[in-house]
């Protein structure tokens, strides 16, 4: 397991896991999640889960989605670092074989990434990741 010493080496630990996240391996990013019961996950496969166990099983459940992929690009909308929290929101571009599809797609999600000091570390605390990376009208927020 990579030690993230800086703000900056947990980001491109968190990009080489996407990179891994697109192949269907979801470890890389277990190694930089926080052990902490506040940290949590919200993925587009399922709704929000809080604590270690239920980060391992969703992202298990989310890499299991994405095959034969890997990670394109990154758009760093914002960062902010203090002493002991920092943050990122990116659009994060990737293509992969997406649930069970014979064709590689191009895919792009939007991410916020929240991260915390942890003995010496920086640590993942909370990644959000969802589709919306455009303008949605008003009605696309209500459930069908």
């Amino acid at each position: 397991m990579q030690r993230a010493e800086t703000f900056d080496q947990a980001i491109e630990l968190s990009h080489r896991a996407l990179d891994e996240i697109a192949r269907g391996n979801p470890d890389p990013f277990f190694d930089l999640y926080s052990r902490a019961d506040d940290a949590t996950l919200a993925n587009p496969f399922g709704p929000p889960v809080r604590g270690f166990r239920q980060i391992e099983e969703a992202g298990r459940r989310a890499g299991a989605n994405y095959r034969d992929g890997r990670a394109l690009s990154f758009d760093t909308i914002a960062t902010c670092q203090t002493a002991e929290l920092a943050y990122i929101v990116e659009i994060e571009r990737f293509e992969a074989k997406v649930a069970g599809a014979d064709e590689v797609t191009s895919l792009a999600l939007r991410v916020t990434s929240i991260f915390r000091r942890e003995d010496g570390d920086w640590k993942l605390l909370h990644r959000h990741a969802d589709p919306i990376t455009s303008a949605r009208p008003g009605n696309s927020v209500i459930q069908p």
